[in-house]
């Protein structure tokens, strides 16, 4: 998810398309909070593990 949200960024970045920046920052963003969730071993969303 976070290198999705990257790709994204660097593509709304290089083609000037406003969408695609935002969409790419919410992308990092959530992918950062579940990795981080995800190292504490807490569980999300009723799963212990995210693949």
């Amino acid at each position: 998810m976070i290198i999705l949200g990257v790709i994204l960024l660097v593509i709304g970045f290089i083609a000037s398309i406003p969408v695609l920046w935002t969409i790419g920052i919410a992308l990092v963003v959530i992918g950062a909070v579940l990795a981080l969730v995800g190292t504490t071993g807490r569980k999300l969303g009723g799963r212990a593990h995210w693949y």
